[in-house]
């Protein structure tokens, strides 16, 4: 059983890389992807982890595309974290992350709420801030008492202490991935509630820029859309991933390995990704 698919204190996850790959073993894993939101930070520990268990650790990562139909997150998986090309893109990504933050601080500081830079960077690991970091910081000052309820009053989508954040094409997020030595790949695609025919088109599309995979199987596909899902790798020639998209104490009823109870992502797709990926020579990889 393998696990294609989470998160670690990196990004917005709840566990260290190492606890990660302790909790895989635990699950009886044989392989387990990190795919960390806009940073492979956390991979050097991940893979070193790796080292010490029978878990294959996998090197990924998660990227959030600019797509206006719906949101668009495509994983990046056997990546090559020392790319020149993904460093250069993710240099870009924290910068615009950057900004974003500087509006939500004073969004917040403006609503009421006394928070400073310090205060929230304590909460990161590596120093990169996402909301969930702001969040931490607004619960530490006894504003509230539980993380979902600081999405659902101020930093989810639209709400009052909201801003949005840069972000690539698709097609670009495809083509860095793929410089990047890995195999881009759809994630979640059912939770973009697109049309079976205008998910089709952008499968098509993404293909044509190196796209060489779709996240099946997930906690949330049904099995009416898993069967759909392969039909569509099928037709593109894609690679049919899957993982549990696990995100530690945020989802406590999910399962590493297996979702809430009956995910199973068939060993061999580990392979189907390997004989994919590009792997960049010393020169390409700095580049």
């Amino acid at each position: 059983m393998i696990d294609l698919h989470s998160h670690s204190v990196f990004s917005d996850g709840t566990n260290t890389p190492e606890e990660l790959v302790a909790l895989a073993e635990e699950a009886g894993l044989t392989a387990l992807a990190l795919t960390d939101h806009d940073t492979v930070d956390g991979l050097p520990r991940f893979m070193a982890a790796g080292k010490e268990s029978p878990v294959e650790t996998i090197p990924g990562i998660e990227l959030s595309a600019e797509y206006a139909a719906a949101p668009l997150h495509l994983l990046g998986l056997c990546i090559n974290p020392a790319s020149g090309a993904l460093q250069e893109m993710l240099a870009w990504i924290q910068e615009g992350r950057h900004d974003r933050n500087l509006q939500i601080l004073e969004k917040l500081n403006a609503l009421g709420y006394e928070l400073t830079h310090d205060e929230i960077r304590k909460h990161s690991v590596d120093g990169i801030i996402g909301r969930p970091h702001f969040a931490a910081a607004l619960m530490e000052k006894g504003h509230f008492k539980h993380k979902q309820h600081v999405f659902r009053q101020l930093l989810g989508k639209n709400k009052a202490a909201y801003a949005d954040r840069r972000r690539l094409t698709p097609e670009a997020c495809v083509e860095h991935l793929c410089a990047a030595g890995g195999v881009a790949v759809i994630a979640h695609p059912a939770q973009m509630r697109l049309s079976r025919s205008r998910l089709r088109r952008l499968v098509k599309k993404l293909k044509e820029h190196g796209l060489g995979g779709l996240e099946v199987y997930h906690p949330t596909h049904p099995p009416h859309q898993v069967r759909f899902l392969l039909s569509v790798c099928e037709d593109y020639d894609l690679v049919a991933t899957g993982g549990s998209d696990f995100h530690g104490d945020l989802a406590p009823d999910l399962r590493l390995g297996t979702g809430f109870g009956d995910l199973h992502v068939p060993d061999d797709v580990l392979e189907k990704l390997k004989a994919r990926a590009t792997p960049l020579s010393g020169r390409e990889a700095t580049a």
